[in-house]
């Protein structure tokens, strides 16, 4: 990462303020630790999806422990006090019955099966019911519409009553070359920048072609996030940011679908990956699609606690990480469908908790310090989306956010990351607090996953507000980076969204342990100071920052 001007002066000034050190930070229990994710990934709490009973366990639960931390409500006020927490309305949807899917080709029709060859989300524009019959498809390429790199994958194509078909990622995934960043991901490779796009671009509906190197995970991980009940914020015109139908296809399904068209799914992608690419209509190819919708408008809950600052009360420090999960959906080959969520995110729980109790202990700090529980990260973000639209503290007077999502529940690493490699002051100041610890700062190492945009920092980045997410390190004390290359890979194959994501007796947790007191003296440094980290100057969030310069002492 480059590194800005005042960033040096930044991580002076934050010294100056309180030279903390690795002798004088707290300690962190890792048996403490590793006790609440066995907690919160039991079977008790029923997956903590949203709208649920494993919800009211989950945010009783975390009231509790945040109370014995000794923190104070940090929630909505209401009649001039603070509750626990911050009502979130959500649209909730899900597929009613079997959904009929198919796909036809010059007469001859396919049946597709739901979370096999494709995963079909639940309509989130409004939608009671979708009833799509034999919709021409037209391959878009990825999917793009970026004018400040002259791309266009539409090229002023009519999808009106039209199913779009994309790829995943970016156009310059498979050659790591090219005007979207090489390999690491922008929000244009993201799906729900696709489904976004292809609402702007009226098509009745977008499939995703699935494929597990440029999306990061595999199949089941696709299935599992898909077919369940699905959420999103309350919008006032849900038809502008969805298409009526949204799902994901399987890479071989896709490609025997061109074959029958008479069409090369490989030529077809790399044509692709050049700004001159124009759609291709698969001649005679149809989709078809049958399947009713429940939706409701409900209410979740985040959940935040507070230490109010001794001198400057109204400037905010905020740790954050979310508390859902998938909650119950598909059994997997043992039968089992609680989705447990024990490193996502039952592990960025109990570090936000452990980091209020240590809070709590110590001195008051200048600024306040608030430890906030988002609900519906696993549905889009829309926890962290609502507040960042909503803020509890105001965003111009918000220092900066330390996001913990999935951390690792193993021994200690010799580095440490962020998702992503967003030029922000925030993460000089981490770096620079990392080498108390003699800790090696290491950029994302898989920027083609697009992590940055996958994370609860990421509508806080939007508004402007310095955020960032750390992630634990891949080169480990015991075993290097291959030993912990190989167990990232097992996770993202075996666990990530699936019911194996379970709770371990044999897991250390002494990195978290560690890398706790990293985190804590980050906040610390920030809370007892006067600096007001911000964006590189050539950010894309720089400029909402910078609007609200006049609103910081």
């Amino acid at each position: 990462m480059s590194r800005m001007p005042a960033a040096s002066l930044l991580s002076a000034a934050l010294a100056l303020a309180l030279p903390a050190t690795a002798a004088n930070a707290p300690r962190f229990d890792p048996k403490r630790l590793s006790e609440t994710v066995r907690t919160l990934s039991s079977d008790a709490f029923e997956g903590r999806a949203p709208a649920t009973a494993g919800e009211t366990k989950t945010v009783a639960y975390l009231i509790k422990r945040m109370k014995a931390a000794g923190l104070q409500p940090g929630g909505e006020l209401k009649d001039g006090k603070r509750g626990w927490t911050q009502p979130v309305p959500l649209l909730r949807a899900e597929i009613k019955g079997t959904p009929r899917l198919s796909l036809t080709v010059d007469g001859q029709s396919q049946a597709l099966t739901q979370g096999e060859q494709v995963a079909i989300r639940a309509a989130m524009d409004g939608s009671k019911d979708v009833s799509i019959t034999d919709a021409p498809i037209v391959f878009i390429g990825y999917g793009v519409k970026a004018p400040e790199r002259r791309w266009d994958d539409f090229k002023g194509v009519d999808l009106k009553g039209k199913i779009a078909l994309v790829l995943i990622n970016d156009p310059d995934f498979e050659t790591g070359q090219g005007d979207f960043g090489g390999k690491a991901m922008t929000y244009y490779g993201r799906w729900t920048y696709k489904y976004e796009e292809a609402a702007r671009q009226g098509a009745a509906g977008l499939l995703v072609v699935h494929e597990s190197a440029p999306a990061s995970y595999g199949w089941a991980t696709v299935k599992n996030s898909n077919t369940n009940t699905m959420f999103d914020i309350v919008r006032d015109h849900p038809a502008a940011s969805h298409p009526p139908l949204e799902g994901w296809i399987q890479r071989d399904v896709a490609a025997g679908l061109f074959k029958r068209a008479g069409l090369d799914f490989e030529a077809l992608k790399k044509q692709a990956q050049s700004r001159d690419f124009r759609p291709v209509e698969l001649k005679g190819a149809t989709f078809s699609a049958q399947y009713a919708v429940d939706s409701q408008v409900i209410t979740s809950q985040n959940v935040a606690g507070l230490l109010p600052g001794r001198k400057r009360p109204d400037e905010t420090v905020i740790y954050s990480g979310h508390w859902d999960h998938l909650g119950v959906g598909q059994p997997d080959a043992k039968g089992d469908r609680i989705y447990n969520g024990a490193v996502d995110n039952a592990t960025g729980i109990a570090a936000l908790l452990e980091l209020g109790r240590a809070f709590a202990k110590a001195p008051r700090t200048d600024r306040s310090i608030v430890f906030l529980a988002v609900t519906a990260e696993e549905k889009g973000l829309l926890g962290s989306e609502y507040y960042a639209s909503k803020p509890l503290y105001p965003a111009a007077t918000t220092v900066g956010v330390i996001n913990m999502d999935a951390l690792d529940p193993h021994g200690p690493s010799r580095n440490f990351t962020t998702s992503g490699s967003a030029k922000v002051e925030l993460l000089d100041q981490l770096i620079e607090t990392g080498k108390r610890w003699k800790l090696v700062y290491s950029a994302d190492p898989h920027p083609e996953a697009g992590h940055f945009f996958r994370s609860d920092h990421f509508p806080f980045a939007r508004q402007g507000v310095p955020a960032i997410s750390f992630g634990s390190g891949n080169d480990w004390v015991r075993g290097g980076v291959a030993a912990a290359e190989a167990a990232d890979k097992a996770y993202t194959a075996d666990r990530y969204h699936q019911p194996a994501d379970e709770w371990e007796a044999s897991w250390p947790f002494t990195g978290m342990a560690r890398d706790l007191q990293v985190l804590y003296t980050l906040g610390r440094d920030l809370a007892n100071s006067k600096c007001w980290p911000n964006w590189s100057s050539d950010s894309e969030f720089r400029a909402a920052r910078d609007a609200t310069a006049t609103d910081r002492r």
